[in-house]
């Protein structure tokens, strides 16, 4: 029997798209795109499609694992989930129970997957991680600046004169709204890429703009200085809804154009033309997750949020600094789910410094680490020293489909169901405001249970069942009956999607949600977090002017930006052709060391060493190399070997692109 069911792509990226998938004899057969979704109108990605693939591989765990010896060994759930429930006992009478750790990431955009939260604060809290390696300088940046990180809807676009992709490849990372850019380049909107590497979506655009890594702040400071210069900035707008104007300038009157131009590696051309599009608008500004990824992130992102506002194009139809979309998350009730205040300890580590976290804690030390949702040993910066953290811990507990490389670390291996095998309601807090249902369509191999079934399970053996005995309708309806009478889970279910109630264009009312009301040049937030708050510019930690005895030693950017056919590290056991480790390096870096395609190459710095195939990039930033992040050490090795760990300017982003290497031929 053959049945096609709409249901939901639950990987974490801008697109949250809405599939067709077709269900014969108790298998997926095939993962297409739903041609009725309003915003990705049957289109979807490789990576989607690759769903089919993941839920029926035969390397999918379907048994409980215990390491014994150094070696796994197939037991029963009972066995696991008692031995694992009674060690949280001894750990919470004889510590306290933030001795364990629960180390997360975001592989699943399910809303029931935020019940882990709720598992671990009726425990009593545990240490929980905070920031982001992948967006969080940006998202606590725009909280600064505007009290939130709210985006226009997908179809603003088509009210841009200008359009400014800024470090985002959007053909590889945001589909659907490279299908816009298409179109409204058509309509009479031109694009501008500014980027260190030459893209797919820089191909389309009418200028490209070729940036040194790391210096997107100081550009932001000299297309303002030129605006002001020529009398081309926004007064109205400044003198009505800003606070903290003052402190902008104080910081862009610390520079000269001159300067500005000797670092950036730009053009007075170039910086002349951004200025002219940005007075020019409304112009839109699509900002990328990259160049947050550095010691100078927050304050790189603020600098182009400050630019934005004054050339004037905040609270417009067709303008706007778009990083996320926080707006579409904090349409559901998360506390019902989650219960923070049934957790009596908590403690935190920043989600990049968890290794250290580990390695130095006391009063409790981490006695037991459980992983969701994540790929650690993989995902986070300096995996040497990720690796000997967790190898110190008495027990690790790993939640997933494969054995990954976490995984083959761990005490205990619990199979869990993919999201044909399981029912949730899925949103991505980046680009549209649409949640997608998606039904239970197959049942999963060997005896794979759900995470929902896992919590619940050792919440019996815990003592706090009665927290857990909620259908799965009952969990939904925690999330969402507080919405209108338009958004229940039984229309969900009939039409399969459905719009939030977000702004299509934010800020259009002037009114923004920070501390003082206004937007914020100098945020009162962050110095109510014991930050200054003032705009600022560092350069970033390594690079051949902030340090140049390092770069002197390693005189190469090292760029690590996302797979186009993985999820960061969720298809590498899938696909045969991702399994080897490709160095990506600039024309220059080419011709200096005599590398040719195909070569074999060593990039290493004092982190780490890497070894790969050379590839070479055509039209990138001069001395520019770039490893895609997500590669597994059993397949080569991740490029977090070489990664620092340390946190951004605001403490809740990582710093991942901030990073020298040399390279040699092998």
């Amino acid at each position: 029997m053959k049945q096609v069911v709409k249901s939901s792509c639950p990987l974490n990226c801008w697109d949250s798209c809405g599939f067709e998938v077709t269900v014969e004899n108790g298998k997926v057969s095939s993962v297409e795109g739903d041609k009725d979704h309003p915003i990705t109108q049957g289109k979807i990605c490789g990576r989607g499609r690759m769903l089919e693939t993941k839920t029926n591989s035969q390397e999918r765990l379907t048994v409980p694992l215990k390491k014994v010896n150094g070696q796994f060994i197939e037991i029963t759930w009972k066995q696991a989930l008692d031995e694992i429930s009674e060690k949280m006992t001894n750990i919470k009478q004889k510590f306290d129970t933030t001795a364990v750790l629960h180390s997360h990431d975001y592989a699943n955009n399910g809303l029931l997957k935020n019940l882990d939260k709720r598992f671990f604060n009726c425990y009593g809290g545990v240490t929980s991680l905070v920031g982001s390696i992948c967006w969080g300088s940006g998202i606590e940046a725009q909280t600064w600046d505007f009290g939130s990180s709210d985006s226009h809807g997908p179809d603003d676009i088509y009210n841009s004169k200008h359009i400014v992709i800024w470090g985002r490849n959007v053909a590889r990372t945001n589909m659907h709204l490279f299908n816009h850019l298409q179109q409204a380049k058509k309509n009479g909107s031109t694009i501008t890429v500014i980027d260190p590497i030459f893209n797919a979506t820089a191909k389309i655009a009418d200028q490209y703009i070729s940036i040194k890594p790391g210096m997107d702040g100081l550009a932001a400071i000299g297309i303002m200085k030129y605006l002001i210069e020529q009398n081309k900035h926004d007064k109205a707008f400044i003198e009505d809804y800003t606070e903290g104007y003052s402190d902008l300038v104080d910081l862009l009157n610390r520079f000269t154009l001159e300067e500005v131009l000797e670092k950036t590696e730009l053009s007075l051309q170039d910086l002349k033309y951004l200025a002219s599009i940005y007075h020019d608008g409304p112009t839109s500004t699509f900002l990328g997750l990259g160049m947050q990824r550095y010691a100078n992130g927050g304050n790189t992102i603020r600098l182009i949020d400050a630019l934005v506002a004054i050339s004037g194009n905040i609270g417009i139809a067709g303008g706007g600094a778009n990083f996320g979309n926080i707006q579409v998350g904090k349409s559901f009730n998360m506390d019902a789910l989650t219960l923070p205040k049934k957790a009596t300890s908590s403690r935190q580590f920043t989600m990049m410094k968890q290794a250290d976290g580990i390695l130095e804690a006391i009063n409790p030390e981490i006695k037991m680490i459980i992983v969701t949702c994540g790929n650690p040993l993989v995902q986070v910066p300096d995996s040497n020293k990720v690796r000997n953290a967790f190898e110190s811990v008495e027990t690790l507990v790993v939640i997933d489909h494969f054995l990954t490389d976490t995984a083959e670390m761990a005490d205990y291996v619990l199979p869990t169901t993919t999201v044909f095998e399981e029912e949730d309601i899925y949103y991505a807090s980046m680009y549209h405001h649409y949640v997608n249902y998606g039904s239970k369509l197959v049942e999963p191999p060997g005896e794979a249970k759900s995470d929902l079934w896992i919590w619940t399970e050792l919440a019996k053996r815990l003592g706090f069942e009665n927290e857990f005995t909620y259908s799965i309708d009952e969990f939904l309806n925690m999330a969402i009956s507080h919405l209108s009478d338009d958004i229940t889970l039984e229309k969900l279910k009939k039409q399969n999607r459905l719009p939030l109630p977000v702004k299509n264009v934010p800020w259009n009312t002037k009114e923004f949600t920070t501390l003082s009301g206004k937007f914020e040049f100098t945020s009162t937030l962050a110095k109510e977090k014991g930050f200054n708050g003032k705009p600022e510019y560092y350069l970033p930690k390594e690079s051949s002017i902030s340090n140049p005895k390092l770069a002197e030693k390693y005189p190469y950017q090292l760029l690590s930006i996302h797979p186009l056919r993985s999820n960061h590290s969720q298809h590498y056991p899938l696909i045969a052709a991702l399994q080897t480790v490709k160095i990506e390096v600039s024309e220059d870096i080419a011709k200096d060391l005599e590398l040719l395609e195909g070569d074999k190459a060593i990039i290493f710095n004092d982190r780490g060493r890497l070894s790969g195939i050379i590839k070479i990039l055509k039209k990138a930033h001069p001395k520019t190399i770039n490893v895609d992040e997500g590669q597994w050490h059993k397949f080569g090795g991740s490029v977090n070997l070489l990664t620092p760990d340390d946190n951004s300017d605001n403490g809740q982003g990582s710093i991942l692109y901030d990073c020298l290497v040399n390279i040699e031929k092998s």
